[in-house]
């Protein structure tokens, strides 16, 4: 079994000052790592033979960057022998650069500060993120600046007491011991990050001892529930409850008071101590917001992991959603463009950063896990317009937050009715053994529409407010207004209220 526990750090000041200054030299190795893997691949693939100017050496396709130009080709070392076939490989690029790293500490000494195991897990980050890159589980790997490069990862070494964590060349760093390990597991890797309020240390523990959440058979779930994620509701489940969406960041008194801090900060002078203050205070504000919606979304998934043996989820493609509207050129006027909504869609996406679905869903996988339930995310195309009672399709069954099925009748809230075939479609793709049956609603005859009738045909309808002044008691004073009865073609209005 594999977790992880987040501590908060007390560090002296000394320790944090060394923290913030290994942030700073494994950002710059990071980025001249980056930078030497893509001269290399210009080198082989598209420039071909050319002079460095800043080595002053000759690369030609056959050669690489990262091993010609550089300390380690002189050693020989571009090669690795197997032990057991006894093949020669050429080393990969993640290898080379790691082998690199001790002529890295002599040309730069002020790197011998930083432990060993710290320089190769920066590596293997570049490495991870090019290996997410090429199996198409995110975007290329980009140059580290101060905002996106805060933490860093040590495997070796690590010691933990009831007071202090030890950290290789850190030393003994106190911390809050919000919750103790359990007993049996070992500490395989511990992660330093920095956040706006002070340094956090993440310990990956494991015990192959105790195996792994036992997941339920398909034969023996008796209940499923489907989840569509919305803005006014957060949360609309197949079984008719719904969850509200508290909107941390973008409810009224909050937008207030983020407008009013960076209104502060913009108005500060750059490179000043009060300009330093008031980015502490806005980024303060943020992790606030995040505290309180990471606890908001723990508390919910415990709720929803508790409806039933199977948790469905819609697929969503968020950055899909997001994305900017297409641009409308205007064609009577040559570079004019018209409206196309960007700024009514700007609060919606908006919105959808707050909303935080993909996040909600982690954690609904993680508690499902946990406790051996089944979760599944479907597709959730034409979700919105498929009837759940007679599974007719039509786009105007849906009006904006109503879905009134445009062959049955049936109606119902639209997010609910999509989340009942989210249900079905993870019923079908699991072929659970239980009756999906879903309660039919008729509409209301005053939604219906009317029937044309003939020349000389009788209507067998009869008016709802007919049935309701035949229910109530009969007063001798006549109740104006239109018969109840339908009237014939030539038959005179004037008898019947007589």
């Amino acid at each position: 079994m594999l977790l992880g526990y987040r501590y908060k750090l007390k560090p002296n000041k000394e320790q944090t000052l060394k923290a913030l200054n290994w942030i700073d030299m494994l950002r710059a190795n990071y980025n001249y790592n980056l930078a030497d893997r893509e001269a290399t691949y210009q080198a082989r693939f598209i420039q071909g033979e050319y002079c460095d100017l800043k080595s002053k050496s000759v690369a030609c396709p056959l050669s690489c960057p990262i091993s010609s130009n550089s300390a380690t080709s002189e050693t020989g070392e571009v090669y690795k022998v197997k032990k057991k076939t006894g093949e020669i490989k050429l080393k990969t690029a993640e290898e080379i650069q790691i082998t690199n790293l001790p002529v890295l500490k002599q040309v730069r000494p002020w790197y011998k500060e930083i432990d060993s195991t710290v320089l190769q897990q920066n590596v293997k980050r570049l490495q991870t993120a090019y290996n997410n890159f090429f199996t198409g589980c995110g975007r290329y790997p980009k140059f580290k600046n101060k905002s996106n490069f805060k933490s860093f990862t040590f495997t070796t070494g690590i010691k933990v007491t009831e007071q202090a964590i030890y950290l290789p060349k850190l030393g003994w760093i106190g911390y809050f011991n919000s919750r103790s390990l359990p007993e049996g597991f070992k500490i395989k890797s511990a992660t330093v990050r920095l956040k706006a309020d002070g340094l956090y240390v993440t310990l990956k523990i494991e015990d192959k001892a105790v195996p792994s959440f036992p997941v339920i058979p398909v034969e023996e779930v008796k209940t499923v529930v489907g989840l569509d994620m919305g803005i006014t509701q957060l949360v609309h489940c197949s079984d008719g409850s719904q969850y509200k969406n508290p909107k941390h960041s973008t409810n009224k008194r909050t937008r207030q008071l983020l407008k009013v801090r960076q209104r502060s900060l913009s108005r500060k002078k750059k490179y000043s101590k009060n300009r330093r203050k008031a980015r502490v205070k806005v980024s303060r504000l943020h992790q606030k917001i995040t505290h309180r919606r990471e606890a908001f979304q723990w508390e919910l998934a415990k709720q929803l992991t508790k409806k039933a043996d199977a948790i469905i989820v819609e697929d969503l493609n968020i950055s899909a959603m997001k994305k900017r509207c297409a641009i409308k050129e205007d064609v009577n006027q040559k570079g004019r463009f018209l409206p196309n909504g960007q700024s009514i869609k700007r609060g919606l996406n908006r919105s959808i950063s707050d909303a935080s679905w993909y996040s909600l869903t982690k954690k609904v996988e993680y508690l499902a896990g946990k406790q051996g339930k089944i979760f599944e995310r479907v597709n959730p195309r034409f979700t919105s317009q498929i009837c759940s009672c007679c599974r007719h399709q039509d786009k105007t069954s849906r009006s904006k937050e109503k879905f009134i099925c445009t062959n049955c009748g049936y109606h119902a809230d639209a997010d609910i009715n999509a989340a009942r075939n989210i249900k079905k479609r993870g019923i079908e793709i699991h072929s659970f053994p239980i009756s999906c049956k879903v309660k039919i609603q008729m509409v209301p005859e005053d939604f219906r529409e009317p029937k044309q009738l003939g020349l000389f045909e009788m209507s067998t309808f009869e008016s709802t407010e007919g049935k309701r002044r035949r229910a109530a008691p009969q007063s001798k004073r006549r109740v104006p207004g239109n018969s109840a009865r339908q009237l014939e073609l030539f038959e005179d209005i004037s008898a019947n209220l007589a």
